[in-house]
């Protein structure tokens, strides 16, 4: 893409000035949105992925604290990672946010992986500021660009055969990691079904099986079905985002997966990333590299 050196230089100007807007034009974003979705769909839609990569959740608009996340961890390509959905919304630069991390995916390709959230959705990020940025600075034509492109952002990420990432959780539809590789895109989100559950789900530790999700959508699920999974797909963890806070340890510990809480490794709102114990909060995250797979 043409000019997209000085579009990634010009957004990192805000490391100079946090909180400041960046000037950017309709046409280089429109151009963006449209080689970003190109380069999606060149890859599958389950990532296969290899160690070490940082692994990072919601970011919601937070440009300063993408910032802040890319000076902790290295900025790519010095540093791998994959982010588990949520760059839009409730902060005040979600088109700074999403830009520059569809910059650096069309830039590195088979280093820097985003996964879809639920936010990456229009029902959803019509309401919650996406929307209303996108009008207020450019255009609700622009808006639908990024809907266009959102449609096309792979779901989960498979790292090193052995952990699971996606940015809601685990489907009572779930039989075979084959059907997430199935799910066509472009494709909006459904009310309900397997694509729905994989960005909307949540743990509870206080139930078996399947629960009622509060969300309105979706379902709760218990660690007895984290447990069934994983042993049925010769698995470890499954690494998720979706909420403020880490997953409880004694669900952890049940299921001997030390290291679950990386699953909120990213930013939620203006809370530095949390990577595992009161000592490292707000330090870099767990690191596994990644690189796609060749031939899978």
């Amino acid at each position: 893409m043409e000019g997209l050196d000085a579009l990634i230089d010009r957004l990192l100007e805000g490391r100079k000035n946090r909180g400041k807007r960046i000037q950017l034009i309709e046409s280089e974003i429109r151009q963006l949105c449209i080689t970003a979705k190109e380069v999606f769909l060149s890859q599958p839609n389950l990532l296969e992925l290899e160690a070490p990569i940082n692994i990072c959740g919601d970011i919601h608009g937070q440009f300063p604290d993408l910032l802040r996340l890319f000076e902790y961890g290295g900025f790519p390509p010095d540093a791998n990672y994959v982010f588990l959905g949520d760059y839009v919304d409730r902060g005040k630069q979600s088109i700074e946010t999403i830009c520059l991390l569809l910059a650096y995916k069309i830039k590195f390709p088979d280093n820097f992986f985003l996964l879809r959230g639920n936010h990456e959705c229009a029902s959803i990020n019509r309401i919650y500021g996406f929307y209303d940025e996108c009008k207020r600075r450019f255009s609700v034509r622009l808006w639908k660009i990024y809907t266009d492109c959102f449609n096309c952002l792979p779901v989960a990420a498979l790292i090193d055969d052995k952990i699971l990432c996606m940015h809601g959780g685990l489907s009572p539809e779930l039989g075979s990691l084959d059907q997430i590789r199935a799910i066509e895109r472009p494709v909006d989100v459904p009310d309900q079904g397997l694509l729905c559950d994989l960005l909307w789900a949540d743990p509870d530790r206080d139930i078996k099986g399947w629960g009622e999700n509060d969300r309105g959508v979706s379902y709760t699920f218990g660690a007895d079905k984290v447990a069934e999974f994983l042993k049925k797909h010769d698995l470890d963890l499954v690494c998720r985002a979706h909420q403020v806070h880490f997953l409880f340890p004694s669900f952890t510990l049940e299921m001997t997966v030390c290291y679950v809480h990386v699953l909120a490794c990213g930013l939620v709102g203006a809370i530095p990333p949390f990577m595992g114990d009161e000592n490292s909060f707000g330090q870099p995250s767990a690191v596994f590299h990644s690189r796609l797979k060749s031939g899978r």
